[in-house]
Parts: C-alpha cells; sequence; structure tokens
C-alpha cells in the first residue's frame, strides 16, 4: 500500500509517516521489506490515516470505517472476505471439507442425523477421523432430538416419515459412540427447527440451510473464515455454542 501511494499518489515516505502516525525510518523499513506489519491497531491505523474506502478495508479484514458503520454501502460477495467461496452443493465442496478436517484440531458439526457427514463408515468426515490418538481432534456433533417435535415437522418437509427420521439419529448416535470410545467425541441433542448446516473445521466454517423441500447437502454450501471483525463467522460460532448449552449430551 506505502508504495502504491508513493507510486500513484505522489506522496513522500515524510508524508505517509504522519498520516499514519509512524516514523520515516519505519515506513522505510516497511515499503523495503525489513519490517511487516502484524498488529491489528497498526493496521486500523493505517487504514484511517490513509483514508482507505471499506471495500478495501473489508479486504484488510477490517471493519468499516467509524463514520460509516450505521449504515454503509452494500458490498459485493467477493469484496467481503469471511465468505472466501460459495459452492453449489455440499458435494462440490466435500474434497475441500475433507482438506480442512485432516489437519483441524476441532471439528463442530451441526446436522439433523449426521449419517452423509459423519455417521457412516462411508461419510464425509468419517475417513479424516483415522489419525493417531495424540493427533485426533476434539470433535463435537449436534443432532436433531428424535422425540421432538420439531422432527416430525422436519420430516414432513421432505417427505420422510418421522419414524424414519428418528431412527437414522439415533443409528447416527450409536455409530458416533463407537468412535467416543477411542478419541474425544461428544454428541447432544437439540429440539429447535433446523434451519443451518455447520460444518467448523478450527477458524473455517462451511455453512448450508435446511428449508421445505431440500436438506442442507442440496443447498448452497458457503465457505466463512474467521476474520477480525467480521460478523458470519462469530454469530453461526456463537449458534453452536448456543445449541450445545441449551442441549442434552447423548454420547
Amino acid at each position: 500500500m506505502f508504495r502504491h501511494v508513493q507510486q500513484y499518489g505522489g506522496a513522500s515516505q515524510a508524508r505517509i509517516a504522519t498520516a499514519v502516525g509512524m516514523t520515516q525510518a519505519r515506513v522505510n523499513e516497511i515499503i523495503n521489506g525489513r519490517r511487516e506489519v502484524v498488529r491489528l491497531d497498526v493496521f486500523e491505523r493505517v487504514a484511517d490515516g490513509l483514508g482507505l474506502p471499506d471495500d478495501a478495508r473489508h479486504l484488510l479484514g477490517l471493519a468499516a470505517g467509524r463514520e460509516r458503520r450505521a449504515g454503509g454501502p452494500v458490498f459485493e460477495l467477493a469484496s467481503f472476505p469471511e465468505v472466501v467461496r460459495v459452492y453449489q452443493t455440499q458435494s462440490a465442496a466435500a474434497q475441500d471439507i475433507r482438506e480442512q478436517a485432516r489437519t483441524a484440531s476441532e471439528w463442530d458439526v451441526l446436522a439433523v442425523r449426521g449419517l452423509g457427514l459423519i455417521g457412516l463408515k462411508d461419510s464425509m468426515l468419517r475417513p479424516c477421523l483415522t489419525r493417531s490418538q495424540e493427533a485426533s481432534p476434539r470433535v463435537r456433533v449436534l443432532l436433531l432430538d428424535p422425540t421432538a417435535p420439531a422432527l416430525a415437522r422436519r420430516a414432513a418437509e421432505i417427505g420422510e416419515s418421522a419414524e424414519s427420521l428418528a431412527g437414522g439419529v439415533r443409528l447416527a448416535e450409536a455409530r458416533l459412540r463407537e468412535l467416543a470410545d477411542g478419541g474425544d467425541v461428544a454428541v447432544y441433542r437439540y429440539r429447535t427447527l433446523p434451519t443451518w448446516r455447520v460444518i467448523r473445521l478450527d477458524s473455517t466454517m462451511f455453512v448450508s440451510a435446511f428449508d421445505s423441500g431440500w436438506e442442507g447437502h442440496e443447498s448452497a454450501t458457503y465457505k466463512v473464515m474467521e476474520t477480525p471483525h467480521g460478523p458470519l463467522f462469530h454469530g453461526f460460532r456463537r449458534m453452536v455454542e448456543a445449541t450445545v448449552a441449551d442441549g442434552e449430551r447423548t454420547v
């Protein structure tokens, strides 16, 4: 950025230093690659000093300018750094999800019955758990309570019997109980109508939606990255934690 300001704005190093609250020597070190900026408050100071527009601030993982936080412009999806990729379906995202899962130390899986995700041997995430016990991730799986009224409503939405859907949840629990014998696996039941399917792998989430007429794996899947000020990752993380807190642990 400093180089661009010099080249296209005609600003001297001294002028840049004054604008961003640094010494000229520090600006020179950054321009010549002898020093890196890593602190968020320094990025904020640079963005404020150079008057960066909000879309440029977002690309740096910063919030919009203070004077525009209440009602700023709408940004194109590609310019908002939290959502880094959109897949047409979950199957289109499967390879990326597996790659993230193989190295992640924490997994959260919020689903309905979870058979296609982690409940069966050939499900998407199950093979990624075959690591040494020391390297195995901490796994939390949240499934829809088979006794909740919400399960019958969800079954009706997708044209399935409540008995079949409840049986799938119980099967997933039984198979996950087998995993818990050799790893850090916990299963919780929640009772609200499913809205979001969430797979969190450390600081990356894959999010899709449940609606009448389709299941989560048929929805578009959004890859969401954690950023300092982004509301999406933190909002979904908070939702998962609240669901755990209100749920019933069964495994």
